[in-house]
């Protein structure tokens, strides 16, 4: 059975994803929130490559190399599952952990193919969300499109469903079509009275895009809305006062 492990993975709190990350490197580390990390306990499909006793001692290290990515030890978790993957290939876990790595590292191509085998192994949609992130970094925006496309139709939590269409829109607007952005992240959308996580960073990525677009009375008011619901939220309360 699967279990969410801790959450770990910074993600860019919306809309700072990968893309955004990675044109900001050298001018400070980009704004970040949590998010969901791992999706099943550390070590559970791991393979036995020679018997029970060598499982446990690469579960234990697993269970090692997940504490240091929570630790955000990033260099220290990719020394431990390096060779990890050399002796089971086939381990989910293995390789979204890998990836997860690569992707906190900014290394866009390494976090698709870990990801990508991830996907391959689980048919899961877990990591589409990341996964999207590293090919929007990549300017690969087809495959944003695609895995968008996968994450709707499977219609996972409200949670996940959000974290892809924030990373759909920020590939939209990338591509210069801002507009189309605030149609896909606004549709259905309504400020709640009572605002989850995953409504504030939908909204506040929402508020970004009316700002690129010249709307400030629009941004303005989404971004109020936003700090009423949370003032520590992101960078919120600089936003707000660039708009007076």
């Amino acid at each position: 059975m699967r279990r969410e492990a801790a959450a770990a993975v910074e993600r860019g709190t919306a809309p700072s994803t990968a893309a955004d990350a990675r044109s900001a490197k050298g001018k400070g580390k980009a704004k970040s929130g949590k998010g969901k990390a791992l999706t099943r306990r550390p070590g559970e499909l791991l393979p036995a490559p020679s018997g029970p006793s060598s499982t446990k001692g690469l579960s234990a290290k697993l269970d090692q190399a997940a504490t240091m990515f929570e630790a955000e030890r990033f260099r220290d978790a990719r020394k431990v599952l390096d060779p990890l993957i050399e002796l089971a290939p086939a381990s989910a876990d293995l390789r979204e952990l890998d990836g997860l790595v690569a992707y906190r590292q900014a290394r866009w191509k390494d976090a698709v193919q870990q990801l990508e085998a991830f996907r391959s192994l689980t048919h899961a949609t877990e990591q589409h969300p990341v996964l999207a992130d590293c090919y929007r970094a990549l300017g690969q925006h087809d495959e944003v499109a695609a895995l968008w496309d996968e994450l709707r139709a499977e219609s996972p939590s409200a949670d996940l469903v959000t974290e892809g269409r924030i990373v759909a829109a920020g590939s939209l607007a990338d591509q210069g079509e801002v507009r189309q952005a605030i149609d896909l992240l606004g549709h259905g959308f309504t400020l709640p009275k009572r605002a989850k996580a995953h409504h504030l960073r939908r909204a506040y990525a929402l508020a970004d895009l009316y700002e690129r677009a010249g709307d400030a009375p629009r941004a303005r008011e989404i971004f109020t809305w936003v700090r009423q619901q949370a003032g520590g939220f992101a960078d919120v309360a600089e936003r707000l006062a660039s708009l007076h």
